[in-house]
């Protein structure tokens, strides 16, 4: 008998319907570029309760959050969630259009979620704390013009 490989159901998630509708919109425009983690956030999102923007708990990642996680890999970080124009990996910002990024939106705290690295490696996370976007954040993410891929 071959021995039980564990499954782990993907948690449930929440989105506001302002990023479903930005990162809808994201991913279908890279998807010629990027189709393998476009695919992973439409997936995600697809499975997401959506929420009016005001509805939305502060402990739930969202376009803009920091949060901590910790990883089986003995990662202990923390990073902001962000769009692919504004990543930078040194400074924490963890763009939405990565594997980790597209597997985080939507999670809360306390939470534990797989994700597949790009080196096809499958990995798990746990939010620890999640920090709501300053207001002026907000601001700023809303003003992001999202461009068709080239």
């Amino acid at each position: 008998m071959a021995p039980e490989k564990k499954t782990h159901r993907k948690p449930a998630i929440v989105v506001t319907r302002y990023d479903h509708e930005r990162l809808s919109r994201l991913a279908e425009s890279h998807a010629a570029r990027h189709p393998k983690v476009s695919d992973e956030l439409l997936a995600e999102l697809d499975r997401a309760r959506i929420v009016e923007d005001g509805k939305i708990g502060v402990a739930v990642i969202r376009m803009g959050s920091t949060l901590r996680f910790t990883s089986d890999l003995g990662q202990d970080r923390t990073v902001t969630l962000v769009f692919p124009g504004e990543a930078d990996i040194a400074a924490g910002k963890v763009s939405v259009l990565t594997p980790i990024g597209a597997a985080l939106i939507g999670l809360s705290a306390g939470q534990s979620i797989g994700w597949t690295a790009r080196d096809g490696q499958v990995h798990r996370l746990t939010v620890e704390a999640v920090e709501a976007p300053a207001a002026s954040s907000v601001a700023a993410t809303a003003s992001v013009t999202l461009r068709p891929a080239s």
